[in-house]
């Protein structure tokens, strides 16, 4: 549990033991966005307790609607939302300091402090913003929600740019929340520590699962098999019965062939007989209701086929078509140094990026990373045509750009970039109807709008951000079999360990003055 601070442990002793117990309950709500077809949600009844919930699924199937609606930002088209006053939700995009943000720098009350403090929230944050690192921001965003102390608590993906130390001190400080908290992230680990149930959407399916993520995600697995088994079990029953009632069928057109007297001689007795006596013995009129009953249970056996639903499984795949540089080095720069602003410089190694490097480029928030990148983007070898760069973020206006200009391209372009985001796990009906992106999707979409190139090197800036389990599962398999150059910029080591040969590390450098917020670049080379 990390550290409580007293005023806030008053607070929540207070709210547990004489306050009644704050719920959030959704009553058959619906929900439709202007530019959709079909609903979001439809008749959608949940509750919720005191305590983390996971809201779990792939980008763009209404993660964040959910939990907008949950903090009160949207309203439902359709049924209602018992909850109480106080909510805040904390969005995924960092473009604008929160709220109150001054207020907590300037609260000389217990909390204020004590919050500041495990948070490492500066003075000067806000009046710094625009230079703040993204874990920065987050941090600081958090640190306002918890410190308001609202009764319903609605985080975006808390983890996204922060770095290992940033993460723990976000995990305790969310440990001490004791209100009904929602929790959207791709953060296996986080998941797991936090939530006591998870709900895994699916549109139009909507589940609640006890338990972490893991144990869901367990329990969701095992259902999806037993569906599977049951359908084939189905599948088989009325292949059974087609089987039967074909042949049924064929012995009644035979059946009726021989009483039929066409094509019998106009003196021909004894067949006109036979065929009378066939006909009052019944045989015949016995066969036909049979085959009758058989069309029925045939019939019967399809609905029940029908009405047991797997869930369509999309092909997750993908192939970059990526080009190795004829060029010796894509980008070489001999040892100096590189401003940072008045506040200090990173001290840089020689540096060279060649036609099939993997590089890795770590360091802790705010150690100058991006600016980094920033600094090498201009400097590389490499045609314009053939770049294919993710910024850290894309914020909304940067986002209906990107979709606008997908909307525009041609038929045959579109539906091949269309192709590439449903293998990324996205719906890419539902992309193209949203108003603006999610972050995840507005990725996954300038992605994939690269990958109709022919990359030289492909620069990513924490790629991992936004993006769901599977997209990320996806995205390594697919950078791995890329032949071209990636720098990655990321916190998540497995994802570098499983694409990278070489690290360039962001570290403070002991030698600078004091004061000076300085840093150097080492290299460290892995093995393949």
């Amino acid at each position: 549990m990390g550290f409580v601070p007293e005023s806030i442990s008053l607070f929540n002793f207070a709210r547990e033991n004489f306050l009644p117990q704050a719920y959030l309950k959704f009553h058959g709500v619906g929900f439709t966005y202007e530019s959709a077809v079909e609903p979001l949600f439809s008749d959608l009844s949940l509750h919720f307790a005191p305590g983390w919930s996971g809201v779990v699924g792939a980008n763009g199937t209404g993660k964040t609607t959910l939990l907008k609606l949950a903090a009160g930002l949207l309203q439902p088209d359709a049924g209602r939302i018992e909850a109480p006053v106080q909510r805040i939700y904390c969005p995924q995009r960092t473009d604008e300091p929160p709220a109150n943000l001054a207020d907590l720098l300037h609260g000389t009350d217990k909390s204020a402090v004590v919050i500041r403090g495990r948070l490492g929230v500066q003075n000067d944050w806000l009046e710094r913003w625009p230079t703040l690192s993204h874990g920065e921001r987050k941090r600081a965003q958090i640190a306002v929600a918890l410190w308001l102390e609202p009764e319903i608590l609605a985080i975006d993906e808390p983890t996204n740019h922060v770095d290992a130390e940033a993460r723990e001190v976000l995990l305790h400080a969310l440990q001490s929340f004791s209100g009904i908290g929602l929790l959207v992230s791709h953060d296996r680990e986080l998941l797991d520590t936090l939530c006591r149930n998870c709900l895994f959407i699916d549109p139009p399916e909507v589940v609640v699962r006890p338990g972490n993520y893991s144990t869901g995600a367990e329990i969701a697995s095992a259902d999806e098999r037993t569906v599977h088994k049951q359908r084939e079990q189905k599948k088989q029953a009325l292949q059974k019965l087609q089987r039967e009632v074909g042949r049924r069928r064929d012995l009644a057109n035979r059946s009726g062939q021989k009483r039929s007297k066409k094509g019998l001689a106009r003196h021909d007795r004894d067949g006109r007989q036979k065929i009378d006596a066939a006909r009052v013995t019944g045989k015949d009129a016995v066969g036909g209701k049979l085959l009758r009953q058989l069309d029925g249970r045939l019939e019967q056996a399809e609905h029940e086929l029908d009405d047991v639903r797997v869930k369509k499984r999309y092909a997750m795949g993908i192939w970059l078509p990526g080009s190795v540089s004829t060029r010796n080095a894509l980008f070489q720069h001999e040892p100096g140094s590189l401003a940072l602003g008045p506040a200090g410089k990173v001290i840089l190694p020689h540096l060279t990026i060649r036609p099939t490097d993997r590089i890795a480029l770590t360091g802790a928030n705010g150690s100058g990373k991006s600016t980094l990148l920033r600094w090498l983007l201009p400097q590389l070898n490499v045609p314009a045509a053939n770049l294919t760069y993710l910024p850290q973020e894309i914020d909304a206006e940067q986002s209906r750009q990107i979709l606008a200009e997908a909307r525009a391209l041609p038929n045959e372009q579109l539906g091949h970039v269309m192709t590439l985001i449903s293998r990324l796990g996205s719906r890419p009906h539902r992309l193209l109807e949203s108003a603006e992106p999610s972050p995840g999707e507005v990725r996954k979409l300038l992605l994939a709008l690269g990958m109709t190139r022919l990359p030289h090197i492909i620069i990513m800036d924490e790629p991992t951000n936004h993006l769901d389990l599977p997209s990320i599962e996806c995205l390594e398999s697919a950078l791995a079999e890329c032949p071209c150059a990636l720098l990655l910029v990321s916190h998540d080591r497995r994802f570098l360990r499983a694409l990278t040969t070489e690290e360039w590390h962001l570290s403070r450098n002991e030698d600078a003055e004091e004061g000076e917020k300085g840093g150097k670049v080492t290299k460290v080379r892995r093995s393949e």
